[in-house]
């Protein structure tokens, strides 16, 4: 028997493989890895896609220095550059995208946290949106502090998004203006506060699939539930510029040993989805269970439209997870 084999059966049985047993799978055969790990989908996730949607409701003039983004102070990157959104314009495009059947929204902020102020304009967004819409309601904005997820679960917002990137001993590489704790601590109070949270990374920034396995084992740690799997799309200007797209073959691989590590999750294809010619379809078929649609932050990404095609053609049904 297979070490693959083995090991899905076991997982299908409500085992939790181990660092020694993943890594295992970064040799394992790709066509075998990928067909077990969408067999594990299959049985322990059934055929719901979870499809959500992002607005970038504050861009720009960062004071991190993550070397992946465009936003960042520290790099030379002409990007539209605006303050918060004005709520119309946000309750405006969630109904645009619930109408085409989009059941998660998020709101999206740069920088390392809100100031009490901007709190409070998206605070009243969220309210607006809970009001006039029936979307779920996501957000995304930094390193908040406990009271504030307070507010966000009483407003009506259900998950909070906050990427560790990569794993402990990669995060260095990675971002030096606050620390991988800062944000394990902040996920800890997303989730004291009864959120639920979604939290993954980007692959291709120059780490291992090692990195990659620590940081999925992480994730399980922690309990997440909602995993997105972006692919590093080098912007000029950022440090992270010359860096090489990931082959395909390598996006399935990391889908699958994510699948084997976090069996029951929504994995999520994020950022950099639009660089592979399927536009993920491959990866959805190496157990992948849900995305984000539309554009991205300061990159295009895939229409909501050709979204629903192509998760239909897959004999998917999109409901949230």
């Amino acid at each position: 028997m297979s070490c693959i084999k083995e090991l899905k059966d076991k997982i299908l049985k409500g085992y939790e493989i181990n660092r020694d047993e993943a890594i295992r799978l970064v040799t394992a055969p790709l066509k075998e890895l990928c067909e077990s790990a969408n067999e594990i989908r299959e049985k322990l996730c059934g055929n719901s896609f979870d499809l959500c949607t992002i607005i970038n409701g504050k861009s720009g003039r960062c004071s991190e220095n993550c070397k992946f983004c465009a936003q960042s102070i520290h790099y030379k990157v002409k990007i539209d550059e605006y303050p918060i959104l004005c709520s119309d314009k946000i309750l405006k495009e969630a109904i645009y995208n619930e109408k085409r059947g989009i059941l998660r929204y998020s709101i999206v902020t740069s920088g390392r946290k809100l100031s009490n102020n901007e709190f409070e304009k998206v605070y009243e967004s969220y309210k607006l949106l809970k009001e006039k819409s029936e979307i779920s309601l996501c957000a995304s904005h930094g390193l908040l502090s406990f009271e504030q997820f307070e507010k966000l679960k009483e407003v009506g917002v259900l998950r909070y998004h906050n990427n560790l990137e990569s794993s402990r001993r990669y995060f260095k590489e990675i971002c030096t203006t606050h620390s991988y704790d800062e944000k394990i601590n902040a996920i800890k109070n997303a989730q004291k506060a009864g959120l639920e949270v979604c939290s993954g990374g980007i692959m291709g920034m120059g780490e291992t699939m090692d990195h990659r396995i620590d940081m999925f084992l992480e994730l399980r740690e922690l309990g997440i539930k909602s995993i997105p799997i972006n692919i590093l799309n080098p912007i000029k200007g950022t440090p992270f510029e010359n860096l090489e797209v990931l082959k395909k073959e390598e996006i399935c691989r990391i889908v699958s040993i994510c699948r084997f590590i976090v069996p029951s999750a929504a994995i999520r294809l994020a950022g950099g989805r639009g660089l592979m010619d399927d536009k993920g379809k491959d990866a959805i078929k190496s157990g992948a269970n849900a995305a984000i649609s539309g554009d991205m932050l300061t990159t295009a990404g895939i229409s909501i439209e050709e979204d629903m095609k192509m998760i239909k053609s897959l004999n998917f049904e999109v409901k949230r997870i």
